[in-house]
């Protein structure tokens, strides 16, 4: 990974950011997108705790808009000179019934997971492709099969795990393109999850009760993946979904 240019959206908390911690570790460049500049700036200085300052970037920049992907691949060469990896780690959650679903929520959890995905790899493919680079989209155990009360979620995550093996089709033999399908995993959003139940003990352990390994993930375990994904031990991966997610999906 040395030098490796990492284009990093979503990357200002949760499995963004340890998959950022991780690309820097192993002595990659990265920069993260993310829409808040003050989130940004604390996930710099989290960063920075573990790798010079030199190697790291945030650029501001809204996925949902086709012309901040395109800003955001743009500032990503200015500051390092090119990409060779892009992790699709921006996305939303939502529980909500179709038939209490606004078209308004629709189009934002579209947006975010979907549009953000496909444009981004758009705009960055020019740069992958001069490098032989590879894309690593952040999908879920959702986007493999169906979960109660997700339909708009489901529905957007299995847009990405079909759009990885479509592009991955597409941009052979030059760029390798994964996605990773993680179950539930403790980030920041799982915790708001949590902490809105009357018990978040309980909580935890109904949510935890459904996997066969008998816990939800880490963030390392989720990042480590995107990492070797990206690496040359995977280099013969690709149009792959890989489960990160307790044996839920086989159970």
């Amino acid at each position: 990974m040395k030098n490796k240019v990492v284009l990093l959206t979503g990357g200002t908390s949760g499995i963004g950011l340890e998959a950022a911690r991780l690309f820097l570790e192993r002595g990659a460049k990265v920069v993260l997108a993310g829409r808040s500049a003050g989130r940004g700036r604390k996930a710099l200085q989290i960063l920075s705790a573990g790798a010079s300052t030199d190697y790291m970037a945030f650029v501001a920049g809204d996925v949902r808009q086709t012309k901040d992907c395109e800003h955001i691949v743009q500032e990503t060469v200015k500051c390092f000179g090119g990409i060779d990896i892009l992790v699709n780690s921006a996305g939303i959650y939502m529980e909500r019934s179709l038939e209490d679903t606004t078209e308004e929520e629709f189009i934002s959890i579209m947006d975010t997971n979907v549009k953000g995905t496909y444009f981004m790899a758009k705009y960055a493919a020019a740069e992958l492709k001069k490098r032989a680079g590879c894309i690593v989209n952040v999908a879920s155990d959702a986007g493999l099969q169906g979960n109660y009360l997700c339909t708009a979620y489901c529905a957007s995550k299995g847009a990405v795990v079909l759009f990885t093996k479509a592009l991955a089709l597409e941009f052979a033999p030059k760029v390798r393109v994964n996605c990773i399908c993680p179950g539930d995993i403790a980030t920041p959003l799982t915790e708001t999850q949590l902490a809105a139940e009357p018990s978040r003990e309980a909580a935890l352990r109904e949510m935890s009760s459904v996997y066969p390994l008998g816990r939800i993930g880490t963030v390392y375990e989720a990042a480590s993946v995107i990492v070797f994904l990206a690496s040359r031990e995977a280099g013969f991966v690709t149009g792959a979904a890989w489960n990160v997610d307790g044996g839920i999906t086989a159970s």
